[in-house]
This record gives structure tokens, C-alpha cells and sequence, in this order.
């Protein structure tokens, strides 16, 4: 919110906004192999640590750039590239870092707790963004989040965590990364569905962020409308981490992908123009959803990868999530002009239910089922 602020105060373009955007996801994309690898490599807390001080760093540089007004685009530009670089460090670190904190049956309730956390903040967020930058500006709303980095590292210092068992000898960094691909390519179910979410995040969630607000601008009630249904979404997402915590099924990831098909009710509801309520209601189901997809699929990663090589296979996951959703972006609204805006939503919903089908009943899908050891080899 405060960088999209930042960026339209400083030049007024979108096109610049979109650039600003994109460099982080980029960055990210980039890095997080390599962050798999030192996750790994190296205590994964401390990875956190040095994350979190960094991209503090970025924020508060940006923040007096800001507020002296001597910020320039490419300040921004170069500041996000470097955000996103630590962000890549951080994420295959933290989704390793938990099974160490956390007996073998509490993974998945404290998988959902952090689950609401994240999630709880991505919902109330903006709105606190919003109203720092309406009140102050974008430069104090981003001191803030400088911050907040602070309080993190500060949070993660109290940590006491059990070292992982060093591997005999020393090697490469890019033996590391292959010992990492093997460990995700030999299970199934794993590559199955990372390729399955990349596609779905492009063809689905992508165009569905885009089209969404054109929807609302042009068939219902503009920004406001959209703000509501958007926040359905949010709260769902926080029903759906709160309702993991207990929801145990015994094919946990057949359950997981089959929860993908609920984009379709908000794409069709979309493409109709439905009532407000009840798009925000389709909403509100993808997002339950989609929250209890993020845990089921976390606790798998953390009870059936190698303890050793988790940080690497979540970085392949990661990898996955982000690299081709910038194509969906990009393709949303030419493939809506070129067949028109309800077509285009029913082709996502189409493809939202047929592929989450397919890829549930495949053998390797369907067949895995819950185990109570913390790592089982395949």
C-alpha cells in the first residue's frame, strides 16, 4: 500500500508502479534457490535474523528518501530488488525452521497458527497502511514497517534452537542445490502439485486479481465493492488456517488440491455480476479454501521432506509460486479483450475445476495419506 503510494506521488505512472511491483517478485525469483541452499546450510534463525535486517535497512533508507523528498525511481527500484533478495532468504528458512520448534503432532496446529498470523495481517494491513499514508504519508508509513523488521529480529533472537546434525564434508553449492532437486523430484505428489499450483496461480489466481477490480468498476459498485469482497477473501483465508488446526483427512492432499476448484464459484459469480453479497460469499469459500490449502501443504513439506535438505525443497516450492505469475498478470487483460471480459472468467473457472480434479485423482495424489512420524522418506 505505501509503496504503491510512494511510486504514484513520486512519477504518477502506473507503468512505473507495475515496475516497482514486479522487481521484488523478480528478486525473489532470482534468490530463493540460493536462500534454500544457506537455509540449509546455515542456522536457519540466523538466516531469519539477517533477512529481517536487511530488508529492515531497505525500508528505512526508503523511508528518509522519502521523507527528505530525495527519493527518484530508481531508488526504489534498486531498494525493492534488494528487499526481494532477502525476502528469498527468508522464506525457505522459515518453513524449516518450525519442525524444530514444535513437537511431531503439534506441526500442523502450529502450522495454523502462523497461518492466521500472516494471514490476519495481510487482511487488517492495508486498511492500517491506508490510513497512515491518509493521515501522514507514504515515507512514514514505510518507516513503520521499517520497524516492525526490528521488532522481528528482536522476536527470533529468543529462539532456542536444537543444530541440525552437519553434513560429513563440504560441498558445492550448486552439489547442494542438485541434492536439493533430487529430494524434491523423487516424491510424486510433491513435483505434482508445485506444477499444478504454478499453472493454477497464472491461469487462475493471476487474472483473477486483475479482471476482479475491472468487474467491480465497470458492473458494480467501483472501489468499495471491491474492498468488500476482497476482505471476504481475507477472512475467509483466516477461517479456513483456524479450521486446519483440528481438520485432520486422511487423504490430506487430495482434500488440499480439490479445495482449488472453489475459485471457480468467484470466477463464474464475477463473470455473472452477481450481487455483491454474493460474490463476496464465493469469495469467502476460496478462501477458506485457499487457508486450508497453505497448511495442509506446509505440513506435508515439514513431516515428509529430509529435516537436512527441507529449506532447499521449500525454495523449489517457492520458485514454483512465483515464477510464472507475472505471465498471468501480463496476459489477463489482452486474452479478456481479445474473447471479453465473462468468457474470459468462465474459462478460468473452467480450468479451475478441471484441473484441481485431475490432478486430486491422480495416483500419486489421491494415494498420500497422513502420517504422525515427523519425517517419513517418501
Amino acid at each position: 500500500m505505501a509503496i504503491s503510494f510512494a511510486v504514484l506521488e513520486l512519477t504518477g505512472s502506473a507503468s512505473d508502479l507495475g515496475l516497482v511491483l514486479a522487481v521484488q517478485l523478480i528478486s525473489v525469483s532470482i534468490f530463493v534457490l540460493a536462500g534454500g541452499v544457506w537455509a540449509d546450510r546455515l542456522p536457519r534463525q540466523w538466516v531469519m535474523i539477517a533477512s529481517d535486517v536487511v530488508r529492515g535497512a531497505t525500508q528505512a533508507v526508503l523511508a528518509v528518501l522519502l521523507l527528505t523528498g530525495s527519493a527518484e525511481l530508481w531508488h526504489l527500484l534498486v531498494l525493492q530488488s534488494v528487499y526481494g533478495a532477502a525476502e528469498a532468504f527468508w522464506r525457505p528458512a522459515s518453513t524449516a525452521l518450525l519442525p524444530s520448534l514444535v513437537p511431531a503432532e503439534g506441526l500442523q496446529r502450529a502450522n495454523s497458527l502462523l497461518a492466521v498470523a500472516v494471514n490476519g495481517a495481510y487482511t487488517v494491513g492495508p486498511a492500517v497502511a491506508g490510513l497512515i499514508v491518509a493521515t501522514s504519508s507514504p515515507g512514514i508509513a514505510i518507516a513503520v514497517d521499517a520497524a516492525t523488521f526490528a521488532v522481528s529480529a528482536a522476536a527470533l533472537l529468543t529462539l532456542r534452537v536444537p543444530r541440525l546434525q552437519e553434513p560429513a564434508g563440504h560441498l558445492s553449492f550448486l552439489t547442494e542445490l542438485r541434492e536439493g532437486w533430487r529430494e524434491f523430484a523423487s516424491r510424486t505428489w510433491l513435483w505434482v502439485v508445485v506444477a499444478w499450483a504454478s499453472l493454477f496461480l497464472m491461469l487462475v489466481v493471476a487474472p483473477l486479481k486483475v479482471l476482479g477490480p475491472v468487474v467491480a468498476d465497470s458492473e458494480l459498485g467501483g472501489a468499495a465493492d471491491w474492498g468488500l469482497i476482497t476482505a471476504s477473501s481475507g477472512i475467509g483465508v483466516i477461517v479456513g488456517s483456524l479450521a486446519a488446526a483440528r481438520l485432520r483427512p486422511a487423504r490430506p492432499m487430495f482434500v488440499a488440491v480439490i479445495l482449488g476448484s472453489a475459485s471457480a464459484l468467484f470466477a463464474v459469480s464475477l463473470g455473472l455480476a452477481l450481487p455483491v453479497a454474493l460474490i463476496a460469499a464465493a469469495t469467502f469459500a476460496e478462501g477458506v479454501g485457499h487457508g486450508l490449502f497453505e497448511v495442509i501443504w506446509i505440513t506435508a513439506l515439514q513431516q515428509r521432506v529430509t529435516p537436512a535438505a527441507l529449506a532447499r525443497v521449500s525454495a523449489y516450492d517457492a520458485l514454483g509460486s512465483f515464477v510464472f505469475m507475472p505471465i498471468g498478470f501480463a496476459i489477463a487483460g489482452p486474452a479478456a479483450d481479445a474473447v471479453g471480459t465473462q468468457d474470459a472468467l468462465f474459462a478460468i473457472a473452467a480450468f479451475a475445476v478441471a484441473s484441481s480434479v485431475l490432478v486430486a485423482f491422480l495416483p500419486a495424489v489421491r494415494g498420500f495419506r497422513s502420517r504422525s512420524p515427523a519425517y517419513a522418506p517418501r
